[in-house]
């Protein structure tokens, strides 16, 4: 079966009508540590299915480690360790916002000029996505610790609004760049702004630091011709409507047991693509080959509609428990099955 088109997947993201089938991401998530690390069986085993998105990274700077040719292009802007004993959210690399060690940090703050952040890519007639991780929150945890980022937003608000526009700042550059070199459709971020049950912070905290920052960049987005597309685990329910006001395009994963699916293809899956993650805590690594068809059904049921704004994929990376018959069942009844 043939990978739908750019145009096919732009009409389904805007609302402008549904594929023939749901387009088909997986293959953005399945890695090789299923196929014993081989990236050769990993391929072979993939092209046997449509792959409807192309990918391309775009290199971000490092935490503390920077290329030989541009010895400022990293985060911390100074030379220093990471604590490897540490959990990576327990990691602290500016102790203290009101200190020479943060004026260092801002000071030295990477430039988006780099010359090897925006690798070519060949265009072949797919929607092609640029990618990068840790956005906002992600990022300030990353520099931060995650004890500190959360009470960042109460003990120094002029220090994070300082950080996320200059990151703003960065990325509009990045996108601007990208779409010069490369055929670019759509941007594609993660920031995991929720956990299991409920968003980490409250929607008051939301408006304030990450709204202002979101619009900026989707507007950018925009601006260039190409989508903008937001990875955030965990329950954000509370702030759905937030990014539908300021134009997001498409929302991944809706994770599972966290928000109802029904509820949420209800209320929004008119207004923003939802790029539904498949299970990946449970049905992939613990369900049977029948669960794994049977909440594939129920995914398309949930959220398909005739004018599109839907799509599939993992609701995250693959781990060495995901059992290959399960992503068979996975693959064939995505690609078969038509609701109602």
């Amino acid at each position: 079966m043939r990978n739908l088109t750019r145009e096919e997947v732009r009409n389904v993201i805007e609302g402008k009508g549904a594929a023939f089938r749901v387009p088909l991401a997986y293959d953005i998530w399945i890695g090789n540590n299923i196929f014993g690390g081989s990236e050769e069986k990993r391929e072979k085993w993939l092209a046997q299915y449509p792959r409807d998105i192309a990918t391309f990274g775009l290199m971000l700077p490092d935490l503390v480690k920077a290329p030989a040719e541009d010895p400022d292009y990293r985060w911390t802007g100074v030379d220093m360790q990471l604590d490897e004993k540490k959990g990576l959210d327990n990691r602290v690399l500016v102790e203290d916002w009101e200190s020479e060690e943060a004026d260092m940090f801002f000071e030295k703050f990477p430039s988006a000029e780099y010359p090897g952040m925006i690798p070519e890519h060949e265009d072949d007639g797919r929607y092609t996505l640029g990618m990068f991780w840790f956005c906002f929150f992600e990022r300030l945890w990353s520099i931060r610790g995650m004890e500190n980022a959360l009470t960042d937003f109460y003990l120094y608000p002029e220090y994070i609004h300082k950080l996320f526009q200059k990151l703003t700042d960065f990325y509009m550059r990045m996108m601007e760049r990208a779409c010069e070199k490369n055929h670019v459709d759509g941007f594609f971020v993660s920031d995991d702004i929720g956990a299991q049950q409920a968003p980490f912070f409250s929607l008051e905290i939301f408006r304030e630091f990450f709204k202002p920052y979101y619009k900026q960049l989707f507007d950018k987005a925009h601006e260039l011709g190409a989508h903008f597309w937001l990875h955030t685990c965990g329950n954000i329910e509370l702030f759905m409507p937030e990014f539908i006001e300021i134009g997001l395009d498409v929302i991944h994963p809706i994770q599972k047991y966290t928000m109802e699916e029904r509820r949420i293809a209800e209320k929004y899956g008119d207004k923003i693509c939802i790029w539904a993650g498949f299970d990946v805590q449970r049905t992939i690594p613990f369900g049977t080959v029948a669960d794994v068809r049977q909440e594939v059904r129920f995914l398309i049921d949930t959220y398909h509609r005739k004018s599109g704004r839907f799509m599939l994929t993992m609701g995250n990376g693959s781990t060495t428990d995901w059992k290959l018959d399960c992503l068979y069942a996975l693959m064939e009844e995505s690609i078969n099955y038509r609701p109602d």
